[in-house]
């Protein structure tokens, strides 16, 4: 699978390394920037709690022996919180992504697991705040009883702030993960917390939480009649303060969240204007962005199948045909045309076929067909059949061509003196005419091909065996000589009269010069 092709971040951000990077690396990458991670987030969620206990809610006195027991208390379990949430949620993470590290193909088991890894570092670090709580909100009915109001609901909001930046936190740092674990056809839904459930999530941490602890606060001292401007001031600060931080990061995380499969779906989708098929983008998004990246890879891969398949259908029937069928679809039957037909046939293939060895018969072949569809391509005629050693080319159908005459007439001549530069050992007859042919689909509805019937079919194939026997080995007649106009009767000097076989009236038949 290709990424995006000059994308140098493909998983949203060069912090998650290339989309290629060796297993060990990717191990490494996920270890270390988990273990920051979740230090980094314990730390913050101690940050809080000391603003909302100091600033915020009110907190009576509770004397010297709880001072020193919170002095001894918080620093060592805050350092065996991250100590345990490093080596805990590590351990958790790695046991369900063990599959990905050693780069096995994930089985439907390993997936979903590797899509809970979020939720369960969430409720590892939901577990050691628990604790906390519960500990501090202990010591706190131990030593000084009043305290206890205050400090079990600033401990829980600063565990919830903490819960939910690990679990964004690790959605980011999974992606490159994610992107094994999603690989494959989209989904009928989407998966994980989903981008309505992100948005919640945003909205509890950045907002609400912060809230919470100020409506908190303001009850306390609405009970305690601690209502001073200087107390509501500084109250007002710290919430303020806490918003502002924390609505900042919040918003650039969600910002990231939403706009990194964005940016790299639009940037694939750039490249697929240019023409480039082969884009994919790595799915490491498990909401409906994820559905997104996994749509846009199913899309991708639907129209390379589709250009494909078009390319062999145009190498069958002609491109010219195979966009008008793709156009507007095929149906049998046909319609009156008038249009120049063009056969070519070799002279004395049958005696290279028994004298030479049969590749090299193939190779003489190949050239000889090259040279005539190139020349046929380059005037707008269509290669209608191969026959054997011989090729049917018309000009005029399917698409209208008001100067056709002259095009056949001009890959005619041009033909045969690349066969004689290009392919000295053939010797090839070009006949070339002008007439009313029925031109459609015949066959089958479950098999037909487009083609064109008609005296002009019979002429074209009558004067390829005459041009055989005469110089220049190209003939035409008067009548398409007058449609194609006094440049192009230039070049062709008059010949002999003949009754063409199937034919009453005698044929002015006109050489290349």
């Amino acid at each position: 699978m290709r990424g995006v092709a000059g994308t140098r971040a493909p998983f949203g951000s060069w912090l998650l390394g290339p989309e290629g990077q060796s297993l060990r690396r990717l191990r490494v990458r996920i270890q270390v920037l988990l273990t920051l991670g979740i230090t980094a987030t314990h730390a913050v969620g101690a940050g809080v709690v000391a603003v909302l206990s100091f600033f915020v809610v009110p907190q009576p006195g509770g004397g010297r022996d709880l001072l020193v027991a919170l002095a001894v208390a918080v620093p060592v379990y805050v350092g065996l919180a991250i100590a345990v949430g490093v080596l805990w949620g590590t351990r958790v993470a790695l046991r369900s992504l063990r599959w990905a590290l050693r780069g096995e193909e994930p089985s439907a088991g390993d997936r979903r697991r590797s899509m809970r890894v979020p939720l369960q570092l969430a409720a590892v670090s939901a577990a050691l705040w628990l604790g906390a709580t519960v500990l501090f909100t202990a010591l706190a009915l131990w030593l000084a009883p009043g305290r206890a109001l205050g400090t079990a609901p600033t401990v829980a909001i600063g565990g919830t702030v903490v819960c939910a930046i690990t679990y964004l936190m690790a959605e980011f740092f999974l992606r490159p993960v994610s992107a094994r674990a999603l690989a494959g056809p989209p989904d009928s839904r989407a998966r994980g917390l989903g981008v309505g459930g992100r948005m919640l999530t945003f909205w509890l941490l950045g907002t609400a939480a912060p809230l919470v602890g100020l409506a908190y606060a303001a009850v306390l001292a609405l009970a305690q009649g601690d209502v001073s401007a200087d107390r509501m001031a500084v109250e007002a600060l710290a919430i303020s303060g806490i918003v502002l931080v924390f609505g900042l990061l919040v918003t650039v995380l969600n910002a990231r969240a939403v706009v990194a499969p964005l940016v790299s779906v639009r940037a694939a989708l750039g490249r697929v204007q240019d023409g480039d098929l082969d884009q994919r983008v790595p799915v490491y998004d498990a909401t409906e962005l994820g559905l997104l990246q996994a749509g846009f890879n199913h899309m991708t891969e639907g129209l390379a199948e589709r250009e494909h398949l078009r390319d062999l259908f145009g190498r069958h029937v002609g491109q010219e045909v195979a966009r008008a069928a793709a156009a507007g679809g095929v149906e049998l039957g046909g319609e009156s045309r008038r249009v120049t037909v063009l056969l070519v046939d070799l002279v004395g293939s049958t005696t290279i076929a028994s004298r030479r060895p049969p590749a090299e018969v193939v190779e003489l072949l190949n050239g000889f067909f090259e040279v005539v569809v190139d020349e046929i391509d380059r005037e707008g005629g269509l290669v209608n059949k191969f026959m054997g050693d011989a090729v049917l080319a018309v000009f005029g159908a399917p698409v209208d061509l008001p100067d056709h005459a002259t095009r056949g007439l001009r890959a005619a001549r041009a033909m045969v003196e690349r066969l004689a530069r290009e392919q000295p050992d053939l010797d090839a007859g070009v006949g070339v005419f002008t007439g009313e042919t029925v031109a459609g689909n015949v066959g089958t509805r479950a098999r037909f091909e487009y083609t064109v019937i008609g005296d002009a079919v019979n002429a074209a194939a009558r004067l390829t065996e005459l041009a055989k026997d005469v110089e220049g080995r190209v003939l035409t007649s008067a009548e398409t000589l007058v449609d194609a106009g006094e440049d192009e009767a230039a070049h062709w000097r008059p010949g002999d009269r003949v009754t063409l076989r199937g034919r009453t009236e005698e044929t002015a038949l006109h050489v290349r010069r």
